[in-house]
Formats: C-alpha cells, structure tokens, sequence
C-alpha cells in the first residue's frame, strides 16, 4: 500500500519526529497539514510550519501549513476544516504535539502541569475527536498517537509523575479509541522509540549535544509510522508499536543508518517495557546512568 494521494493532519509536525513523519510521508506522494504553533523563527528552535511546507513539497508531496495551537478547540476545528477544504478528507491523524517538563511533584508548578495535559492528553483527545468524522470516510483511516505503551510501574512516574501522567494518558486514548472506533474501521495505534531520538528536546531539556550522541535520528520514527499506516486498519487497532520491532517486523535488520557514525551502546528512551528490551539486541543502557 502506498501513501500517494492519501492526506496526513500532524500536530506540532514543524520539526523532530513529527517534520521526519511528514517528509517521510511526502516522498510517497501523500497530502500533509502541518498543524503546528510556530510560525515565525524560534531563537532556540528549528523550523517553522512555512519551513516545513517548503520541506515537504521539495520531497514530492503537497503541504498545508496551519497556525494551529492544539490547546484550542476552535484552532483544532479550523484546521481540520482546512485541511478537508484542501485535500477532499483526512485518511490519517497523527498526534505527534507533546510537551514535556521532568520535575517532581514539588518543583513542578501548575501552569506547568496545566500545559503539559492540555497538549498532550487533551491535545490528542482534541485532534483525534475532530478528525473522526472525517476518518470515518476515509478507505484506509489510522490515527496514531506518539505515546508509550501502557506500562503501569512505579519507575515511570517517580521522578516526573505530572509529565507521566500526561503522556500516559495519550497512551489511554489509544486504548479507548481503539475499542470505541472498531466498528468504524478506524485503527488507532500508538508508537513510541525503543531509544531517545535526536530532537530539541533531547538537546535543549534532557541531555544536551552528550546524550544527542546516544541517539537514533528521527528517521526510524517515521518509517515505522508509515510502515503502520498503510496497514490494513480493521486488521491493526489497539497496539502499543515499538519502532525498531515493527521494523524489524518490515524485514529491517540494518539499523546501523538511524545513528551513523556512533558506536557503543545507544539510550534506551523512558518508558520501554523490560519485556520490550529483552526482545532486542539493540546495545542500550538505561537513561541518566553510565
């Protein structure tokens, strides 16, 4: 199956994961909104929705840049009724917009707590309830959520239990959803990285130009998401993907290309299951410890 024709709706797609996603996507043709906050050049930032546009039509695919803060309902809409003014309908939802703020309960403030579920939890229920419709008339329709698997131990939310709390609960929409659109044919999916992935945040919040060095790019991300997008949706709902074992499942077995030139062990990213880690060879060690 091929993405040529089909239409994406990305949130927070101007850069990282969500920009690898879309350029991905593109080289085969698709359709892609961009629906994303930064519209102007961010000091400590790369890219734009403009930039990313230019991207993505340099690929081979047609772009849809859109001022769009998911934390709005009325952005979301507007976009959402955009990109169906544009392309003719919406095929796949990704929810790739995330914040992230790693501070225990007391250093943790509640505008930063507030931010941090509307975009991520709220965000994803907020784009996902607007694209439905539009999915529900789409031949092969799949929203997939860039969040961890369900994975409920003490370790995960200990050192940062607001940010945790947040992601999981994309995590949750996705195990919802799925049940909820079944019958609609609708797959909803997440996918999360077996390591950290080069990307501002790894850069700017976690671990600087050191830990960008133990990390995959954001290429692996994105192939594994269109690998599981142009699966057959009523076939794929309700599973937690983790990028190298769907890969692995395409018949990749070279990785070598997501982080080249490094050698030694790559950083395992939060939330990996110990049962995900026992089914790889991938060299890792665990993050934050030597």
């Amino acid at each position: 199956m091929s993405l040529a024709g089909k239409t994406l709706f990305i949130s927070g797609g101007s850069r990282g994961i969500g920009l690898a996603i879309a350029l991905r996507a593109a080289r085969e043709g698709a359709n892609v909104a961009i629906a994303a906050k930064t519209a102007e050049p961010h000091p400590k930032l790369p890219g734009t929705i403009h930039t990313a546009a230019g991207q993505i039509e340099e690929a081979g695919g047609r772009a849809l840049p859109i001022l769009c803060d998911v934390r709005f309902e009325e952005q979301v809409e507007d976009a959402v009724a955009a990109t169906v003014e544009a392309f003719g309908g919406i095929d796949i939802c990704i929810n790739n917009a995330s914040a992230i703020h790693l501070t225990g309960t007391l250093k943790t403030d509640m505008k930063r707590f507030d931010l941090m579920h509307q975009i991520n939890t709220r965000g994803t229920f907020l784009v996902s309830r607007a694209c439905i419709p539009h999915l529900r008339k789409a031949d092969n329709p799949h929203i997939l959520n860039l969040a961890p698997p369900l994975d409920m131990k003490a370790k995960w939310f200990k050192h940062h239990v607001a940010y945790s709390i947040a992601k999981f609960g994309m995590s949750m929409c996705t195990l919802g959803m799925s049940a909820e659109f079944a019958g609609d044919g609708i797959a909803v999916n997440a996918l999360w990285p077996l390591t950290a992935i080069d990307t501002a945040a790894v850069r700017n919040v976690l671990g600087g130009e050191a830990m960008a060095k133990r990390c995959r790019s954001p290429e692996i991300v994105a192939d594994a998401a269109c690998a599981i997008v142009k699966r057959p949706a009523r076939a794929c709902t309700g599973n937690f993907f983790i990028d190298e074992l769907v890969l692995r499942e395409e018949g990749v077995t070279d990785f070598s290309r997501y982080a080249p030139g490094i050698t030694g062990p790559l950083i395992a990213d939060f939330f990996v299951p110990d049962e995900v880690l026992a089914k790889t060879d991938t060299e890792l060690r665990v993050m934050g410890k030597a």
